[in-house]
């Protein structure tokens, strides 16, 4: 936008200045050519009055004063008799014809005469004035001066170049000029734009500070401040709400499990369904509770993580669950752990809860007989974690909607819809991501990927 506005700043400037230089630089030049003209004309009246005498009486005459002008001058001076015929030449012999010349006919036929014509003898352009020599009304012959235009035309490009350089330099002051104007205008709207993006990525603590700003862009940076201060404290009391409801709601919970557990051994048989279920949906409503409680205290989770020996995390996990796994006849198998540590950044105990999380997801859809892969995969500024299963898998568009809150491909199974929230949220938190992809022979990848440590 600053760029924009220094171009149309300049291109306002630079239309203004054409319109004023330009006819400017046109009528300079007429009028230096006009005033040399003018200059030569006067000239020549005054040799034609000193030649007037020797023209009329045939007195005698010297070339002395025309000699002296075209050396001061660098012009040439050649007088004619009324034939035509020269009697003083400043660069050739004089008694040369010059009555075919039109400049010379003109003047002796009375005419003042002026203009340029091209010299083939000199291969340039001269500029000539021819003025009668006359006296009483009779013409006695004409005096000629011809001059190089080029020094004239040399003062006129001068000028010429002399104005691009105040273009130049007004343009220069004008880019400064926009820029400091369209800074003023453009620094509030990029301030907004950088707290806009830190407040997209989760950042609400953000206050913009611009100083001296118009009006509406103060309104516009008052409105932003107040409102990402608002979305803040809803945020914030979201959190604590989550959390306080989830810590409280242990307690009644683990008191109504007990009291159904007891009642599960005085009911009779026919009743006894009914009190399992309750104690099944019980158990289910921990387990959400646990995991809200889990989301709430990773949304607060601490700025800095902490290097983890991913191999090391990977075979204790494994390890952990293999005993889960082996009761419903699923081996678990771990890659990449006997190649000496990997270290990666993540938040304490992050990687933890996340293996948990995916390992218990591919327990519940792998089928019996089958073998879950945990395995470590080493990059360069990037480290993997893969946990494979040979379970159905999933659609594409059931993998991009698998990590929202509450979400569950299959209602039927006993998940909270929880568990992949809170490995993404984890991962995020941690520096690193987390997506879901096909399995090479069937089945589904869930791969967490953190930042080298």
């Amino acid at each position: 936008m600053t760029r924009r506005l220094i171009l149309s700043y300049l291109t306002v400037t630079m239309f203004v200045l054409i319109v004023l230089e330009v006819p400017f630089a046109g009528l300079v030049a007429d009028r230096q050519r006009r005033e040399l003209v003018t200059g030569l004309e006067r000239d020549a009246l005054i040799l034609a009055t000193i030649y007037e005498d020797a023209l009329d009486r045939n007195a005698p005459y010297s070339p002395t004063p025309a000699l002296d002008y075209a050396e001061e001058s660098g012009t040439r001076v050649v007088v004619v008799d009324v034939d035509g015929r020269s009697i003083v030449d400043t660069v050739r012999n004089v008694n040369d014809d010059f009555s075919n010349r039109q400049e010379i006919a003109r003047a002796l036929s009375g005419e003042i005469a002026s203009g340029t014509r091209r010299s083939e003898d000199l291969g340039r352009d001269l500029l000539f004035v021819a003025v009668p020599v006359a006296s009483g009304g009779r013409i006695y012959g004409a005096v000629r001066i011809t001059a190089d235009p080029a020094d004239v035309e040399a003062t006129i490009h001068r000028f010429w170049w002399t104005l691009a350089g105040v273009a130049v330099v007004v343009l220069a002051a004008m880019a400064l000029v926009g820029w400091v104007i369209a800074r003023s205008i453009t620094r509030p709207i990029v301030a907004v734009r950088d707290a806009a993006v830190r407040a997209g990525s989760g950042d609400l603590d953000v206050a913009i500070e611009i100083g001296d700003a118009p009006p509406e862009l103060s309104e516009l940076v008052h409105r932003f401040n107040e409102m990402a201060g608002r979305l803040s404290d809803l945020i914030d009391r979201q959190r604590s709400f989550v959390g306080d409801a989830s810590h409280q709601l242990r307690t009644p919970l683990t008191g109504l499990r007990l009291r159904l557990e007891n009642l599960e051994a005085m009911v009779d048989s026919d009743a006894l369904p009914e009190v399992e279920g309750a104690l099944a949906e019980v158990e289910r409503l921990g387990r959400l509770v646990e995991q809200l409680l889990t989301l709430a205290r990773a949304e607060d989770a601490p700025i800095e993580p902490e290097p983890v020996d991913l191999t090391e995390l990977v075979a204790e996990r494994g390890d952990l669950w293999a005993a889960v796994a082996a009761e419903h006849g699923i081996s678990i198998s771990c890659h990449g752990t006997h190649d000496g540590p990997v270290m990666g950044l993540a938040l304490p105990g992050a990687l933890d809860q996340i293996l948990d999380n995916l390992i218990d997801n591919a327990l519940s859809v792998a089928p019996d007989g089958s073998q879950i892969v945990v395995g470590v995969e080493p990059g360069r500024s990037r480290h993997r974690v893969r946990v494979t299963d040979s379970g159905p898998g999933m659609t594409e568009e059931e993998m991009q909607r698998a990590f929202d809150r509450f979400w569950r491909s299959d209602t039927s199974t006993a998940g909270t819809g929880l568990g992949l929230a809170i490995v993404r949220r984890l991962a995020e938190a941690s520096g690193g991501s987390a997506w879901l992809e096909a399995a090479d022979g069937g089945g589904l990848a869930a791969v967490v990927e953190v930042t080298a440590g």
